[in-house]
């Protein structure tokens, strides 16, 4: 497991791991990864949720389907997060905060696995419809990302940061926009 000096540190060590190993990860880690998911905050604590874990075929198959890439593919677990719309949160103007919770708890689970040195990927551009069917899930649920797990066979980019991110004096305003 690696070693953190505070948050900051973890966070700017996150990345996307686009190249897993294919060894298996342990129960007692992606139980830790859910269990951080489980404890994220929502919005009025409706919890919307339900975390889909997927690591037996032929579910693998059908999750590779619904978003068919190739550095998907050696991913030893996927977690698909899905949204219950049915008891998320909604504003006065009718905003859903369904998205924002599931981001929420998807974040503090992709900071948990880096943490314990495991590697996961945002990704959103899969076929919603076709990973509903395939797994059963509820129409009042919607699938909002799936999450790729296991063990990075790369390392990212170390100064990132400082060349792709936007500075802060470019995204902060004070007082007012």
């Amino acid at each position: 497991m690696k070693s953190y000096k505070n948050f900051l540190h973890l966070a700017r060590n996150r990345y996307s791991v686009r190249a897993f190993d294919t060894r298996s990860v342990e129960m007692e880690k992606i139980n830790h990864v859910l269990e951080v998911g489980r404890i994220a905050p929502s919005a009025a604590n409706l919890q919307p949720w339900n975390f889909i874990v997927v690591k037996d075929e032929p579910y693998r198959s059908y999750v590779f389907e619904a978003y068919n890439r190739v550095w998907f593919r050696d991913a030893p677990v996927y977690l698909v997060l899905c949204a219950d719309h049915n008891i998320s949160w909604k504003r006065s103007d009718g905003k859903d905060h369904a998205d924002i919770d599931l981001a929420i708890a998807a974040d503090h689970m992709t900071l948990a696995a880096a943490e314990l040195g495991l590697g996961t990927c945002w990704v959103c551009n899969f076929n919603p419809d076709r990973l509903k069917e395939l797994l059963n899930i509820p129409s009042n649920f919607e699938p909002i990302v799936i999450l790729p797990l296991g063990y990075p066979l790369d390392t990212g980019e170390p100064d990132r940061h400082e060349t792709k991110r936007k500075q802060l004096k470019d995204i902060v305003k004070w007082n007012c926009f």
